[in-house]
């Protein structure tokens, strides 16, 4: 490696440093944005109070130099059967969405410093309370998306394969009588990258399940793990919202109007390779012109909000983690509680759950072992370059 190339991996402490600043930002916002989540609240106002606070607090930090820093992918509140990307406009007919006492809200964030984002996604319930428990079909999605990240965290390992991950969440869902919902991602992340090339598919069509591509794991990568589970038909489809959230594509057409070319140029400025939401542009009316022969060339690649079927509900966990070589470290966590979630529902099979009870944290005796290994590889030279 040349004094010109850096480790952009973690690998490089300095990211691995990167990283977790994002993610105790992340951490720090959903804490906030979940007490926002009260009967009578509006959707519009959580959502720019959660990018708003995302926005102040990497302010905070790293400001020697230009990093670059802030929202990593825009606060989005999406009720019951929305499956995911609800953050409205003022212009919205959405605007006026408020929750209620009962509803199932998911609630998606992001932070990124210098490029390296962590994102987390959190279900629950307002209103819901020890006296208040969470029963019926909202507890079985919540349960059994809980213990899908659970098991599917312990599975992303350097060696482990993404189709098995595929199918165990497949088997637990199905122990809730639900459904992973069908065709969503889970990315490898890099630096500006929320799409890298390794990837987890939840419950594939046939055709999908025939193309994806296997894939097996390695030490130094990073992982949004992304667990969506239905109680509906887990098939995610537009109906007639308004998409608002965007990312830039990289995809490079000459656009014809004055409005996309400076919506383009803003979306460079402020937000590079970050997903953002038309409501921090600066002339939403402007933006919303702009952005459509943006979208029709794909120059922005559009984060549509979608649903299942009406009276299902889809709940949603979501953690980064990052493989590195003293094992998994979870550095974004859902708010998961246990003691207010009832399902009359049990996960049963024996592997999966002697899976979710081991720890991510290596013990001692294999840490010394791998020591031990290294230090012998470098005394027969093997180590060498």
């Amino acid at each position: 490696m040349t004094d010109v190339e850096q480790d952009i991996t973690i690998g490089n402490p300095d990211v691995v440093t990167k990283y977790k600043t994002a993610a105790d930002i992340s951490n720090r916002v959903l804490a906030k944005v979940v007490k926002l989540c009260t009967d009578g609240a509006k959707v519009i106002d959580i959502c720019s109070e959660g990018d708003k606070a995302i926005n102040a607090e990497t302010k905070g930090v790293y400001n020697k130099g230009k990093v670059i820093k802030g929202v990593g992918f825009p606060t989005c509140i999406s009720v019951n059967n929305c499956v995911c990307h609800f953050s409205p406009l003022p212009s919205d007919p959405e605007a006026s969405a408020t929750l209620k006492e009962g509803d199932l809200v998911k609630i998606e964030l992001g932070a990124q410093i210098d490029g390296y984002a962590a994102f987390v996604g959190h279900t629950l319930v307002v209103g819901a309370s020890a006296e208040k428990p969470i029963t019926g079909r909202q507890a079985d999605v919540m349960q059994a998306a809980h213990l899908a990240l659970e098991a599917a965290i312990r599975m992303i390992k350097p060696g482990g394969k993404n189709m098995d991950v595929t199918k165990t969440v497949d088997k637990i869902a199905q122990a809730f009588d639900t459904k992973a919902v069908e065709g969503m991602l889970t990315h490898q992340q890099e630096q500006n990258i929320i799409d890298g090339k390794k990837t987890i598919i939840l419950n594939p069509s046939e055709n999908q399940l025939r193309d994806f591509e296997r894939v097996e794991f390695a030490e130094n990568e990073v992982y949004a793990v992304d667990i969506l589970i239905s109680s509906g038909e887990g098939k995610a489809r537009n109906l007639d919202t308004r998409t608002t959230v965007y990312k830039k594509t990289g995809t490079r057409y000459d656009l014809k109007m004055k409005t996309s070319r400076a919506a383009l140029s803003e979306i460079q400025t402020k937000f590079g390779n970050f997903p953002f939401s038309l409501r921090d542009m600066e002339d939403e009316k402007k933006a919303r012109m702009g952005i459509q022969e943006c979208a029709k060339h794909g120059v922005v690649l559009p984060f549509d909000v979608v649903y299942d079927r009406e009276g299902s509900f889809v709940a949603q966990f979501l953690a980064t983690i990052l493989l590195t070589k003293n094992g998994t470290l979870k550095i974004t966590s859902p708010l998961f509680d246990q003691s207010i979630v009832k399902s009359d529902k049990k996960l049963e099979d024996e592997e999966i759950l002697k899976l979710i009870a081991t720890s991510l944290k290596p013990s001692s005796k294999s840490k010394k072992k791998k020591a031990k290994k290294e230090g012998a590889a470098t005394e027969n030279g093997k180590d060498e370059e």
